[in-house]
C-alpha cells in the first residue's frame, strides 16, 4: 500500500510540510509506504477549459499535474496539504486540484475512485475551516471516502517550530495517519475476501436550463 502526500506550499519544508510529515510517520509505522509530493514554485496555469483532456488521456499543459496524476494511478490513499492563503487553499494548489482532478475524470482514468483520502490546512491564525472545505470538495466528486481525524485536520503556526508546538495539532495528523492505514487495511481485506468493489455508473448531468 502506498500514499502520496501533496504540498501544496511554495516551502518544500515549511509548516505543510511538517504536517504531512508527521502524517507519514504514523502510516509508515502501519507499514504503508508513503512520498511527499511537492508542486513546487513554477508557475502553474488554471484549467483552461479546453477538454482537450478527454482526447490526450491527459492535461494539456504538461507539468506537474500530469506527473502527479501518472503516480496517483498505482497509489492507493492520499493526503493534500496546503497553505492557507486570504482563507483559501493556496492558489498553485487550486490550480494544481482543479487540474488533477478534472483531466482525470474528463480523460475517463480512475485515479481517484474510492481511494481513501485527507485534505490538510495550515495556518498561522485562520482560514482553515474554509480551506479544508475547498479541498473536500474534490473527493466527494471523485468519490473517495475522506478520512478524518478527532479534530480538523489543521495545524497553527508560522515556522515548522511552531508547528511542533502545537501538540494538538501533531495529534490530529498522527490520528489521521493511523486512520488512514486502518481504512486501507480494511479494503485490502475485503477484496481479498472477495467482496467487490461498487460498480461505477455512468455519469448522469442534468443541466437546469435546457
Amino acid at each position: 500500500m502506498h500514499v502520496i502526500l501533496v504540498n501544496g506550499s511554495p516551502h518544500p519544508h515549511g509548516c505543510t510540510f511538517t504536517a504531512l510529515e508527521t502524517v507519514a510517520a504514523a502510516l509508515d509505522e502501519w507499514g504503508v509506504t508513503t512520498e511527499i509530493f511537492q508542486v513546487g514554485t513554477k508557475p502553474l496555469s488554471g484549467c483552461i477549459a479546453c477538454r482537450k483532456c478527454a482526447k490526450l488521456g491527459r492535461c494539456v499543459f504538461d507539468d506537474r499535474v500530469n506527473e502527479f496524476v501518472d503516480l496517483a494511478e498505482k497509489a492507493d490513499g492520499f493526503v493534500f496539504g496546503s497553505p492557507v492563503h486570504y482563507a483559501a487553499a493556496g492558489g498553485a494548489m487550486t490550480c494544481f486540484m482543479d487540474r488533477a482532478f478534472y483531466s482525470s475524470s474528463g480523460a475517463g482514468r480512475p485515479v481517484f475512485r474510492l481511494k481513501p483520502a485527507a485534505a490538510v490546512a495550515s495556518a498561522r491564525r485562520a482560514g482553515t475551516t474554509a480551506t479544508l472545505d475547498q479541498l473536500n470538495k474534490y473527493m466527494t466528486l471523485a468519490e473517495m471516502p475522506i478520512v478524518s481525524s478527532r479534530y480538523w485536520n489543521m495545524v497553527h503556526g508560522n515556522t515548522p517550530d511552531e508547528v511542533r508546538q502545537d501538540l494538538e495539532g501533531m495529534q490530529i495528523m498522527r490520528v489521521l495517519g493511523r486512520n488512514m492505514a486502518w481504512l486501507l487495511r480494511c479494503k485490502e481485506a475485503a477484496l481479498k475476501a472477495g467482496i467487490p468493489m461498487p460498480e461505477a455508473e455512468q455519469k448522469v448531468v442534468t443541466n437546469f436550463i435546457r
